[in-house]
C-alpha cells in the first residue's frame, strides 16, 4: 500500500506543480514581485538574470520537502517533493534549454507539443510589461491561435 501512496504522491505533485507554476507565474511573477522577474523579460547580460532567484527557492521549498519527508511517518512528503523537483528539471530544460537558449546545446523545438510550447512562450515574452503577457503556464502550453488573438485583443485600443 505505501509504494500505491508514494507513487501517488510523486505523480499527483508532479502534475499539480503545472497549475502552482501558473498561479506562482502569473500573481507573484507578474504581480507583486514583478520587480524580480522583470530581468526574465530584458535582455540578459550574461549566464544569470535576478529572475533565477525563484530558482533558488522553489528548489528550497522541495529541500524542506525532502527533509520533512525523511522524518519517520511522512515518507509521502519525500515523494512529493521529488515530484516537485522532477517538474523543476523538466521546466530547466525545456524552459532554459529550448525556449531561451541558456543551455551550452541547443535543443530544436521539434514536434507538435515543444513547436506548441514554444510559440505559446514566445508569445508570453512578446509583451515585456507586468500587466499585458499571456500564457503564465508552461508545460501545458494553451493553444497559440488562441493566445495570440488575446495578445492581439490587449493590444488594440
Amino acid at each position: 500500500m505505501s509504494t500505491v501512496v508514494n507513487v501517488a504522491a510523486f505523480f499527483a505533485a508532479l502534475l499539480a506543480m503545472e497549475a502552482v507554476a501558473w498561479a506562482m507565474h502569473r500573481y507573484v511573477m507578474h504581480g507583486f514581485l514583478w520587480s524580480l522577474h522583470r530581468s526574465h523579460h530584458e535582455p540578459r547580460a550574461g549566464w544569470f538574470e535576478l529572475n533565477d532567484l525563484f530558482g533558488l527557492v522553489f528548489a528550497a521549498i522541495a529541500i524542506g520537502g525532502f527533509w520533512l519527508g525523511a522524518q519517520p511517518g511522512w515518507t509521502p512528503l519525500w515523494w512529493a517533493a521529488a515530484g516537485v523537483t522532477a517538474y523543476g528539471v523538466l521546466y530547466a530544460l525545456v524552459h532554459d534549454g529550448l525556449v531561451h537558449q541558456r543551455w551550452p546545446f541547443r535543443i530544436p523545438p521539434k514536434g507538435r507539443y515543444l513547436k506548441r510550447l514554444y510559440q505559446a512562450h514566445r508569445l508570453h515574452h512578446a509583451v515585456a510589461t507586468k500587466d499585458g503577457a499571456v500564457s503564465f503556464g508552461f508545460l501545458a502550453p494553451s493553444d497559440v491561435r488562441r493566445l495570440s488573438a488575446e495578445l492581439r485583443a490587449r493590444r488594440s485600443p
